[in-house]
């Protein structure tokens, strides 16, 4: 039986909450760069996603970068289909607050993503960021292809060497296949742009 001591501990099946068919409603488009929020996204560009704590300070650090076609806060990694954003903090769906990046890799790499990506958190906490504590703050790097797991890995390791000559731990961040992102609701797409005088971690 898993402990949800801060919600820190992924549930065991018998735990975990059934969710829902329907898919979370969001905005036709995003409220900051103007595009479309749901696909067909234009050919040429290209997925990342990334956790790293509370999804709305991250959303606003990929969506100033130039070269990012659209960004969206959102739910992976756990159990439960089209979760809302109780059931996530329950502990109770095993998943991750995320950030799906859609980009232009002519005008921004995948490398320069995984550079703010670690820049921007601490990826040796664990269950948390900061005061922010559970498993929906984890830190992780969901790969769509082979070539971003292998940037990712090398981002890893790199960043690992700095890290412990700085004096930090281990990097915890999660690294695995991109799983099955889901939108987050509405009022959380774009957050940080609403509502400039809100706090994130």
């Amino acid at each position: 039986m898993s402990k949800h001591l801060n919600h820190v501990t992924v549930p065991v099946q018998s735990e975990r909450l059934a969710g829902r068919s329907e898919p979370m409603p969001v905005p036709e488009k995003h409220h900051v760069l103007g595009t479309n929020m749901h696909p067909p996204y234009p050919d040429e560009l290209s997925l990342a996603m990334f956790g790293m704590g509370c999804f709305w300070g991250a959303e606003r650090l990929f969506w100033q970068m130039d070269g990012v076609y659209l960004t969206a806060a959102g739910y992976a990694s756990g159990f439960t289909p089209n979760p809302n954003y109780n059931e996530v903090c329950s502990g109770l769906t095993g998943h991750n607050e995320v950030v799906q990046i859609i980009f232009n890799a002519k005008q921004i790499s995948y490398r320069e993503l995984l550079s703010l990506f670690f820049m921007s958190h601490n990826p040796t906490q664990g269950m948390r960021q900061g005061n922010d504590v559970g498993t929906q703050y984890r830190s992780a790097i969901y790969y769509y292809d082979q070539q971003q797991k292998l940037q990712a890995q090398h981002a890893v390791q790199n960043y690992q060497a700095q890290l412990l000559k700085a004096g930090y731990g281990s990097i915890t961040t999660e690294l695995v296949e991109a799983p099955q992102f889901y939108f987050a609701e509405e009022y959380h797409q774009q957050y940080l742009a609403k509502n400039p005088n809100g706090y994130c971690g």
